[in-house]
């Protein structure tokens, strides 16, 4: 009975692999909105080689992205998924419950940024200052209250008479995952709760923006008085609009990044589903060129858009693997 079920759950992947590939012959690409810009040049430097087509390439946050990715194999379900964090033990469980064997390729590191309007007050944060305004609650007295901070200058006379209104991803984004862990848990006052030291505010100086960083990008544009959470590569590419705030007294820059100076920084992830390599064209062709020196290396034409390389012995073995085509487990 054992060795009939085990076939029979190959025999329905196959026949799931095999609708894929009757289908369609174009990838499909979801997840981070951070590495969207990296993953759509990819695609677009494999469409112009004539031998694929472009892959479609969708920003759907990280956590939607993963969801979509590991409910398994076949047509309805992406070759790729973005992601600005790893991924989870459960989204990796979930994955391998459903079929799907994940191949995990680190492609660089990105930073956090908290930036605002060039027209705005260039500032200079900590992360306990961070905390203090986007805390859900703070110590005050000795107490945990409610976070009575309206202007940044209630937290810091040295700070903007300003009130405090800061546009971010919401929780679905890898994004709010690594600027939680990275800022509001090390910043986190003593006498609140572990647990609620992950909590932002819902009184209004918080506002999520969805997923879609060119969006908060306008929004800064517009409002001079406006902070925004989102990815380095966005300041880089509007570096003649926006200006990051220097945080723990080091800017957010290129070089800064990636020496591990600037402490809001995190790796950024692709996964490729292995049941769909060699079913759906140019999957490998395409973590070939994601892999190329010519793409992810220090010269490359991503380090342009603002992703921060690996270094050269991690980026080799990274490459390795990838085009081993390892598949992760438990």
């Amino acid at each position: 009975m054992k060795t009939f079920k085990i076939a029979l759950a190959a025999a329905v992947a196959a026949s799931a692999l095999t609708t894929v590939a009757q289908a369609r012959d174009q990838i499909q690409i979801v997840g981070s909105s951070t590495v969207f810009p990296f993953t759509t040049a990819v695609a677009e430097k494999l469409g112009q080689g004539g031998q694929f087509p472009t892959p479609v390439v969708e920003s759907t946050g990280t956590g939607g992205g993963m969801k979509l990715f590991c409910a398994g194999v076949g047509e309805g379900t992406p070759d790729f998924t973005n992601a600005s964090r790893a991924i989870k033990d459960t989204e990796l469980k979930s994955c391998l419950d459903a079929g799907a064997t994940p191949i995990e390729i680190k492609v660089g590191f990105d930073g956090i940024v908290l930036a605002n309007s060039k027209n705005g007050p260039a500032v200079e944060l900590t992360k306990e200052q961070i905390f203090q305004a986007l805390a859900k609650n703070v110590v005050v007295d000795g107490n945990v209250v409610a976070n009575p901070n309206v202007d940044w200058s209630d937290i810091d006379s040295s700070l903007p008479a300003t009130k405090i209104e800061v546009l971010g991803p919401p929780p679905t984004s890898g994004t709010r995952d690594a600027f939680v862990e990275l800022v509001m848990e090390e910043a986190c006052q003593d006498g609140i709760e572990e647990g609620a030291c992950t909590e932002i505010r819902e009184d209004g100086a918080f506002i999520e923006a969805g997923e879609n960083d060119n969006l908060i990008v306008q929004k800064l544009e517009a409002n001079p008085d406006a902070f925004g959470i989102f990815g380095f590569s966005f300041l880089d590419q509007n570096a003649d609009k926006l200006q990051g705030a220097s945080i723990g007294g080091v800017e957010p820059t290129f070089e800064n990044i990636a020496s591990g100076d600037y402490g809001v920084s995190r790796s950024l992830f692709i996964y490729a589903k292995k049941e769909h390599v060699g079913v759906i064209p140019g999957m490998e062709e395409f973590i070939s060129e994601y892999t190329s020196d010519a793409a992810w290396g220090p010269e490359g034409y991503l380090a342009d858009k603002g992703l921060i390389p690996l270094p050269d012995d991690e980026r080799a073995k990274v490459a390795a693997k990838a085009r081993a085509l390892e598949g992760m487990s438990m």
